[in-house]
């Protein structure tokens, strides 16, 4: 297929020639949707990171084709600070839905040194630079799926394991593996624990969403219960009053909020959604309640409020924009501007959907936010035969019901992500509620806040660190005991 990235090949020297020129013009493709996760964390991490050397593999286009040959090239990383050269475990800390740029300088760092482990990550296929086209046209992203990238982690890991054979003249045995991720990725890592057993001692799956969810009032509500209830009184008060100037005065109270692009109001009500949803989800729920509580007490125009927090914090601090909510802007298939946000909205209209929709009563986001406006979304963007099969997902990956072994799964109390993640503990699939103020979206990973990033994860901010550090305490003894095993067996699995 025209397009198609070959180790040599004129379409990597002009792909390559195209990221020395956005490089140059300081355009990036990360992108972090708080539909799903994360993604204002890489603009606030200033360099944190355990390393940023990119090194590249040769990626096998579609896995589930014995006649394709086509390859691309895809970015990892490889920190070895802390390795016990050369029998100590690797740990793979999955990228999910935005651009890889390194390492981050979180958790991981810390259980790698307590460990003895090297760290390795690899990026996502179609994220950042790891770009098997140079268009991203529906056509195109047919090879953007959890299921290739499952696979893309199986043959990574093979590649890795050989290179370090190579590096430190192994001739037998394998170093034990353990996998690593949070969200979308930590998702990934209960998959990869489950579909590959034989090629990791455990996972850790960090709010990860393994239940594809049609539509997902839960999530509304816990930012309700986060919220509290004159917080929550609050925002439900600016939605019925961003309704109502909707219709009077629509252009003007859209560029109050730095959103004059989003001519869709389904588009604009989900951002102003979103804005409040970052609060808690990333540890920051004074950031979004503190002024609003107070305006409402002291009579002010709580949507002037509002708009001053969306415009300093949501789009200033957390540095996220307006235009990945545009429907228009998520229709373009080039490759000269952030992407991210038509790729993970690809893999929401196929696979896993997350419609964050509004409850049937006591809701705060929009009753305009419905399942027909994400439907009408992916049809505009990607076409017509786009439709989310979640039945297919959860019945291939088990959903919440995963049957898998040695997967370590922890949701924060205050993430309205937790209710797509497994929340019922067993002896083979550990489960950890983490419950503080703040504590939200990888809290055992990042700290407190999640957002802007605590570098090692500190967990001192958060509003009780005692809850923190006891889950983070059972991680260490599961992996301990699940490493020692592959150890005992004499391979990396069990």
């Amino acid at each position: 297929m025209a397009g198609t990235v070959r180790v040599g090949s004129p379409s990597l020297v002009r792909l390559i020639f195209l990221s020395l020129l956005l490089s140059l013009l300081g355009i990036s493709y990360s992108y972090v949707t708080h539909r799903m996760e994360l993604h204002g964390l890489s603009r606030s991490q200033n360099g944190n990171y355990l390393t940023t050397a990119e090194l590249w593999l040769n990626q096998t286009l579609d896995h589930f084709s014995p006649y394709d040959g086509r390859q691309f090239s895809q970015r990892y990383y490889e920190f070895l600070d802390y390795f016990q050269m050369p029998d100590g475990p690797i740990f793979l800390k999955i990228c999910g839905e935005s651009a890889c740029n390194g390492i981050v300088n979180d958790y991981i760092g810390v259980l790698a040194k307590k460990f003895g482990a090297a760290v390795v990550s690899i990026e996502h296929r179609y994220y950042g630079k790891s770009l098997p086209f140079t268009s991203l046209t529906t056509e195109n992203l047919k090879y953007l799926s959890s299921k290739q990238a499952l696979f893309d982690l199986a043959a990574f890991r093979q590649f890795y394991q050989d290179t370090i054979n190579s590096k430190f003249n192994k001739s037998t045995g394998e170093n034990p593996w353990f996998v690593f991720g949070i969200s979308y990725s930590g998702a990934l890592s209960a998959w990869f624990r489950l579909k590959f057993p034989h090629l990791t001692c455990g996972s850790l799956a960090s709010s990860a969403v393994v239940q594809a969810v049609y539509e997902f009032p839960e999530f509304d509500r816990q930012i309700g219960d986060s919220a509290g209830p004159d917080c929550k009184a609050a925002l439900q008060e600016v939605t019925q009053l961003v309704e109502q100037q909707l219709a009077l005065k629509g252009k003007e109270l859209k560029a109050q909020f730095g959103a004059p692009e989003l001519d869709i109001d389904g588009d604009f009500l989900y951002f102003l959604a979103d804005a409040a949803v970052t609060a808690f989800q990333y540890g920051n729920p004074e950031k979004v309640c503190s002024p609003l509580v107070e305006a409402k007490k002291a009579g002010e125009d709580l949507v002037d409020v509002y708009a001053k927090y969306v415009n300093d914090y949501f789009l200033g601090t957390f540095g996220e924009k307006a235009q990945i909510y545009d429907q228009k802007y998520l229709k373009k298939t080039a490759l000269t501007e952030d992407r991210g946000g038509r790729l993970w909205w690809f893999q929401v209209c196929t696979e896993v959907a997350y419609f964050q929709v509004a409850p049937s009563n006591d809701s705060i986001r929009s009753s305009r936010v419905d399942t027909r406006y994400h439907l009408d979304l992916c049809k505009n963007v990607f076409g017509n035969v786009i439709y989310p099969d979640v039945d297919a997902t959860n019945l291939y990956y088990g959903g919440t019901k995963i049957a898998g072994s040695k997967i370590i799964f922890t949701n924060g109390s205050q993430d309205p992500w937790r209710h797509a993640s497994k929340q019922t503990s067993s002896p083979d699939l550990p489960s950890y509620i983490i419950s503080c103020s703040n504590c939200g979206h990888g809290t055992d990973m990042r700290g407190c806040p999640q957002a802007p990033l605590s570098i090692e994860g500190n967990e001192e901010k958060c509003s009780s660190p005692d809850s923190v550090h006891k889950v983070r305490q059972q991680i260490i003894e599961h992996i301990d005991l699940w490493l020692s095993e592959c150890h005992d067996s004499g391979r990396s699995f069990m």
